[in-house]
């Protein structure tokens, strides 16, 4: 089982602002759009703060949000990186599973990335995301290069703290039915 310190909470500020959005979202009647929590125990507390101080996790999580927009379900995992790529050590083998079998029964599976170097926020699609976890399977690169994220799926983000990601599904969608 993993264990969970002050550090397991990494990519908290890219989930807060995507929990604002999907707040955004459902309120204006456009998505239902949720985080899905990961179950921990609590090892260790600190009495005088009222906090965990080290927690194991119970069982390993799916995605970080499920939903819907529009009669179209979804899936994806928030990702960031201060890095020119996104490693795929950061990426576990049960998402990608979830994300696959998601991705099979007619669902969209993608991934929020936020290049903090950069200040991008981007929509990689599963497709993608899979040839790279494949290649890294294969003895090829170990991460998925700035370069490989699609310009055109780039996230606007905007000044109240949200996320245009369903106008960037939009292109993605678009995208996809040019290609057939």
């Amino acid at each position: 089982m993993g264990y969970w310190e002050t550090r397991g909470l990494r990519g908290s500020a890219l989930e807060e602002m995507i929990n604002h959005t999907n707040h955004f979202l459902r309120e204006k009647g456009l998505a239902v759009v949720q985080k899905i929590p990961t179950s921990i125990t609590p090892v260790e507390l600190d009495q005088q703060r009222g906090t965990i101080k080290l927690a194991y996790f119970e069982k390993k999580s799916t995605v970080d949000y499920l939903g819907n927009i529009q009669g179209v379900p979804i899936c994806f995992d928030a990702k960031e990186t201060k890095q020119k790529s996104l490693p795929i050590a950061n990426i576990h083998e049960h998402q990608i599973e979830f994300m696959r079998d998601f991705h099979k029964q007619g669902g969209l599976s993608f991934l929020i990335v936020w290049f903090k170097r950069f200040d991008e926020y981007y929509l990689l699609p599963f497709e993608t995301l899979q040839q790279y976890w494949e290649g890294a399977k294969n003895g090829e690169r170990k991460s998925i290069p700035y370069r490989a994220f699609d310009k055109r799926l780039i996230i606007d983000a905007r000044e109240e703290y949200i996320l245009n990601y369903l106008e960037t599904l939009n292109n993605y969608l678009d995208l996809k039915g040019e290609e057939k």
